[in-house]
């Protein structure tokens, strides 16, 4: 794929109807939690303990209660001046933080230096990187000025959008059809077909999308549908009157939103969805900024979707590839660590406050992320010249 000249994706909408018969497996096989066991490979279980002490299962050290506060830390407004520096009144932590995750807009020449000669692919989180942070995550609304920034960037790269929320929220929030789209985590990806791609991955099947156009759908996690619709049943019956609580479906995870709940009420929150979790030994609780959220046990998440999307674009070559991610949430640390460990990419974390990362740089907000698309649309046209 030659990437000096303009990238269009296929369009990507949902799919078509996925039948039993089409996944290969049998009815007796569609319960994860039956003895018979699930259908899809063993290889991407994962070995987790379970426990009953009323902590996360990813949080070792802590309370979940801590874990609910430090995942949630109070936005704190940066001011800087019209010269892009930090103003006189910025704390002096953020500073000293920025020299250990430095701007990726005053990084950019450093950036695009290293770009040069290489074929860079874009992998975008939504909430809180192309959107704000809303009370209401279904009023999450990307502006008309992102839309049109991230259309125009996904015309000059590959970009997908890797988010935890459903695909077809996510399709439904964006409404691009240059885009390549992951939800769930990266458990939902729909792709470019490629012969290779679909041999490797038993959970990768061919598909069409809305306009006819043939592209692959990979859904690793496909035989647990049946327990996250009971899960997601469950946790709104069990926190219906808890105000302010929210429970999301995002097809192949289910979301405890605790955004708009007081902070007296949250150890209710997490008692009640332990307490459901506990029972369905092959899920696990993890959880991200201001929300619980409930996945299958399987090895898979946001580093594992964009190796798969590489693969796919046929961009794994880390020679002459250069991939970015830009994400603002705990589970965008995936896909930071799988490029920090291919030594080839970028992560940048869209935070305002100090917080450890495996990102190289940062953007403050999503104003930031658009600033650096635009800039990226530039750089790819001045180099074109």
């Amino acid at each position: 794929m030659d990437l000096k000249s303009n990238h269009t994706a296929p369009v990507l909408t949902d799919p078509a109807p996925i039948s039993k018969s089409r996944l290969g497996v049998h009815s007796s096989s569609l319960l994860p939690y039956s003895p018979t066991g699930a259908a899809f490979s063993p290889n991407l279980f994962l070995n987790i303990p379970r426990k009953k002490t009323g902590v996360l299962d990813d949080v070792r050290s802590t309370s979940w209660l801590d874990a609910m506060k430090s995942s949630s830390p109070p936005h704190k407004k940066i001011t800087k001046d019209l010269n892009n520096d930090l103003s006189s009144d910025t704390d002096a932590a953020y500073r000293t933080w920025l020299l250990k995750y430095p701007s990726a807009l005053a990084s950019f020449e450093k950036i695009t230096n290293f770009a040069k000669g290489k074929r860079l692919a874009l992998f975008l989180d939504y909430d809180g990187t192309l959107s704000p942070i809303v009370d209401n995550p279904d009023c999450a609304f990307m502006s008309n000025s992102m839309r049109a920034v991230v259309k125009k960037v996904a015309q000059c790269f590959p970009t997908a959008i890797i988010s935890g929320r459903s695909r077809d929220k996510v399709y439904e929030f964006v409404g691009l059809t240059e885009l390549y789209y992951a939800g769930s985590h990266g458990m939902d990806i729909v792709g470019p077909v490629r012969q290779s791609v679909s041999d490797a991955h038993p959970n990768c099947i061919r598909s069409s999308d809305k306009q006819g156009k043939e592209v692959n759908l990979f859904q690793p996690a496909s035989e647990f549908l049946p327990m996250i619709n009971e899960v997601f049943s469950s946790l709104v019956e069990a926190t219906k009157d808890i105000e302010g609580a929210t429970v999301e479906n995002n097809k192949f995870c289910v979301s405890v939103h605790y955004r708009n709940v007081a902070e007296k009420s949250w150890k209710s929150v997490a008692d009640r969805v332990q307490a459901i979790i506990e029972k369905f030994p092959r899920l696990r609780l993890t959880h991200g900024r201001k929300v619980l959220e409930v996945r299958p046990v399987i090895d898979w998440d946001k580093g594992k979707a964009v190796t798969f999307l590489l693969e796919s674009l046929g961009l794994s070559n880390c020679d002459d590839v250069l991939p970015i991610y830009v994400g603002d949430d705990r589970t965008d640390e995936d896909a930071f660590k799988v490029l920090r460990e291919r030594k080839c990419g970028y992560g940048i974390l869209v935070s305002n406050t100090p917080k450890e990362s495996s990102a190289y740089y940062s953007l403050r907000d999503p104003s930031e992320v658009m600033e650096f698309l635009k800039s990226l649309v530039m750089w790819k046209k001045s180099s074109a010249l």
